[in-house]
């Protein structure tokens, strides 16, 4: 029951965060479905044929595909219904609080989910690969949003994702031999939500290089 619940709760968020981008790209209401669906279930597909469940879980139940077509068609409506009265400005606060409130909370389940998946399907324990489908399960979702949105993969430039994922599940792993496995699951969470959360309050990212002004302006010289 209580992963029930945790499954519940992430297919949710993750199909909120999917629908606020296809908004965001004035996509129609099946593209709004789409989004949210494929954002819901995407990461947890992977990590089923990674680990030889066939067919997917997904498929198995049809409750989290059901639950994630209701989450994106309330929050379609939502915004249709009150678009008139938010002003543009608006509407970029909603989608910016939203979408990372709903990203932390998918990232952070789907995580310690897609570990707790890997613990019942293996006999020996592998901790590489309990962190490995872990990770993939709480990002692969967002990573097929973005490619099917047109953006560049959220994971890879914004407030640390991945490397939250990352803590999070490094943290389940090791709480799990220790303590409850429920304990470890709800830690896990915890690392991945406060990771974001404070990333996002003060705009840490990890490095990266960018070109400079004159470097564009050579690259567009030698065009």
């Amino acid at each position: 029951m209580f992963l029930f619940v945790l499954e519940i709760m992430g297919s949710i968020a993750f199909a909120i965060s999917g629908a606020m981008v296809a908004i965001k790209k004035e996509f129609d209401l099946l593209g709004v479905i789409v989004l949210g669906i494929t954002t819901s279930i995407g990461g947890g597909i992977i990590r089923d044929v990674i680990l030889g469940i066939t067919p997917p879980k997904t498929f198995q139940n049809s409750i989290y595909a059901k639950v994630s077509i209701v989450s994106s068609v309330i929050v379609f409506l939502f915004v249709y219904i009150n678009r008139s009265n938010m002003m543009k400005r608006e509407i970029k606060v909603l989608y910016e609080k939203l979408l990372l409130i709903s990203d932390t909370i998918g990232l952070g389940v789907f995580t310690v989910v897609g570990i707790n998946i890997a613990y019942s399907q293996l006999e020996e324990p592998n901790t590489f690969l309990f962190i490995f489908v872990g990770v993939l399960t709480g990002v692969g979702g967002g990573l097929c949003r973005d490619m099917m949105a047109g953006n560049k993969p959220y994971i890879f430039v914004k407030h640390i994702y991945a490397s939250a994922s990352i803590a999070g599940a490094l943290t389940t792993v090791y709480l799990w031999e220790v303590t409850n496995k429920n304990i470890a699951m709800m830690c896990g969470i915890a690392v991945v939500s406060i990771i974001r959360f404070l990333a996002a309050h003060f705009e840490w990212n990890l490095p990266k290089i960018k070109r400079t002004e004159e470097n564009n302006n050579r690259m567009m010289i030698q065009k």
